[in-house]
Formats: C-alpha cells, sequence, structure tokens
C-alpha cells in the first residue's frame, strides 16, 4: 500500500504515524504544494493533505482514500474525485480549542495584554498608581454565549464551568438540550441578539455556510456592547470584518480574540489577515489559526489516520467517512 503525505503538522508526528501503519505501507512525504506529489500519486492509495486539487485527481488513478489531518474538508476537489475514492477527516482539536478559549477569556477579561505592553515600558499599569484606570473582572459569575455548540462549544463550555460562569447558546437547528447541557438556555439563530445582549463573553464556533456568512454585525456587536468579550474560534468570516473592526476600535466591544482570519498567507508564511487594521489595536489579541494547533491534537489525529488506513486495508468500514 502506497501513502502519500503532503501535511506540515504531521510531520512531528512521523515517527508515531508510520509505526501505526500497516506492514507493507511505502510512505512518501512531501511538503504542502511540492510539484513532485503529482507523479507520486501516480500508483498511490491513500492521500494525507488538507489540500487535494483536480489535478492531484487525475494524476491519482488508483487512489483509494483521501484523508484531511483535520476537520475542514474544503480544499478537496470532491467533483474530481472517482465514485470509489473514500474521504475522511479527524477532529480531536475541542480540548485544545476549550483551553484556548479559557485562556483568552481570562486574559482579556483581566486585561493582561494592555497590562503587559504598559509594563514592558515601566508604565505600572494598575488602579492602585492609576485612578483613571477601572478594575478588571474575573470570569467567575460571567454570563458566557456560544454561538454553535457542536464538539467545540461544547468542550469549551465544559472547561469553563469550572471557573463558575453562567451560559447559553444558539445553534442553527436549535437542538440543544439546555438542562442536560447545565446551560441558563439554548435556542435556535433567531435568539442571537438575545444572547449577545445577556453575554458578558461571546464565542464565536458555529460552522461556516452561506447562511451564517456575516451572522454577526454591526447590530449584535452594538448588543454585546463596550463591556463584552468576543472569541472567534470558528471561521473568521462568520463575524462582519468592517463591524468588528469599528466596534474594537471605537469601543464599541471592550476586546477580542481572533484566532480565525479573513485572509491567509501564501505558502511563504506571510500575508495581513485582513483588509482592515486590526494589528494597530490594543484589545484585539490576534493568533494564527493555532487554537487547535498542538501536539496532543495532532498525535490524536495521527492515530487516527493511521487506524482508518489500517482499516482500509483490512476492508473494514471507516471512521468519519464524508
Amino acid at each position: 500500500m502506497k501513502i502519500v503525505i503532503a501535511d506540515s503538522y504531521l510531520v512531528p508526528q512521523r515517527q508515531r504515524l508510520e509505526a501505526d501503519l500497516p506492514e507493507d505501507a511505502s510512505v512518501h512525504w512531501h511538503t504542502p504544494g511540492d510539484v513532485g506529489v503529482i507523479d507520486d500519486l501516480r500508483d498511490a492509495d491513500v492521500f494525507v493533505g488538507s489540500r487535494f486539487t483536480p489535478e492531484m485527481a487525475t494524476a491519482a488513478r488508483r487512489l483509494r482514500l483521501v484523508h484531511v489531518n483535520g476537520a475542514g474538508t474544503d480544499k478537496v476537489a470532491f467533483d474530481s474525485l472517482g465514485p470509489d475514492v473514500l474521504v475522511a477527516n479527524t477532529f480531536n482539536h475541542e480540548q485544545s480549542i476549550a483551553e484556548y478559549v479559557a485562556g483568552a477569556a481570562v486574559m482579556l477579561r483581566r486585561h493582561l495584554p494592555e497590562q503587559d505592553r504598559a509594563l514592558r515600558t515601566g508604565r505600572w499599569a494598575t488602579p492602585g498608581y492609576d485612578r483613571t484606570i477601572g478594575q478588571s473582572s474575573s470570569l467567575h459569575g460571567a454570563r458566557v454565549g456560544f454561538v454553535g455548540f457542536g464538539h467545540i462549544g461544547r468542550s469549551s463550555w465544559n472547561l469553563l464551568r469550572a471557573f463558575g460562569v453562567e451560559g447559553a447558546a444558539v445553534t442553527g437547528s436549535g437542538s440543544v438540550d439546555a438542562a442536560a447541557e447545565g446551560l441558563t438556555w439554548a435556542g435556535d439563530t433567531n435568539r442571537l441578539e438575545q444572547l449577545m445582549t445577556e453575554s458578558e463573553v461571546v464565542v464565536v464556533c458555529a460552522p461556516l455556510t452561506e447562511r451564517t456568512v456575516g451572522m454577526i454585525g454591526a447590530a449584535e456587536l452594538r448588543a454585546l456592547g463596550p463591556a463584552g468579550v468576543l472569541i472567534n474560534v470558528g471561521r473568521g468570516p462568520l463575524v462582519a470584518e468592517a463591524a468588528l473592526y469599528e466596534a474594537l476600535s471605537t469601543g464599541g466591544i471592550a476586546a477580542a480574540a481572533i484566532d480565525v482570519w479573513y485572509r491567509y498567507p501564501d505558502a511563504t508564511g506571510y500575508g495581513s489577515p485582513s483588509d482592515m487594521p486590526f494589528h494597530t489595536l490594543p484589545n484585539v489579541l490576534m493568533t494564527p489559526h493555532v487554537s487547535g494547533v498542538t501536539t496532543n491534537t495532532f498525535a490524536a489525529r495521527a492515530a487516527d489516520i493511521a487506524d482508518n488506513i489500517g482499516r482500509l486495508a483490512r476492508g473494514e468500514p471507516l471512521r468519519n467517512v464524508v
């Protein structure tokens, strides 16, 4: 069985992954975008990577499985795949993302980024030395709203509950059982403005679809208000780009942690994440889509991928088939 892997995130897990593959596996590693991957795909049985183009599909005539190293399959050219080619994905990022959410919520509620920057200049930015500075708020007792409540939202909520917060959620289907989840209430997205109004911290983790693009705009950010904190670990376009910048730059909301963006870099890893100058704002925690990027996440994903390849070799049903 020939396996072609083009995924940088799996390189640190190479030894673990290869040890769990079938004994007859021949593994060929490439960097994403490597033109040589086309030739290697001509007799490959399995491709592992986040991007699978029509050109790759044309070359890969023996292919049986495309396995994405993550949840998103939006970069897979499904229309170009043969009818017998399976596509599978893997998750295992929810606990790492939940830790990011909890950490960001504490940092932004406590104004830690601003205090860090001030102290680096010698200024002690505390109300003990500057009476114009108000006391920060702990997370205990805060009201947290979830826009989306899948495995990421649920894991984040389970972790945040240890801080003594209250929670509510809106989802597309409105099918979340609030009592069973320990939430104050849950509903569909028709109650989004209510959620924003009642919440002090809003965690955005909904899926991106035609219906959800820009679902949080100027009106919703006004409802969150000048003391509110927004944490986006879903997809950038769920929140209207210009409206978010306006709210942050004018004090419409207190702060935001943004891990998912409106533009992504080229292969060099350089590129502005937005048309708006978020980098000039002191009340934004900017991270490069890393909320789920931990050793724990990718060790578990490598195990999932190896398990599915073993299932393919044995003729058993695969898990997480898309």
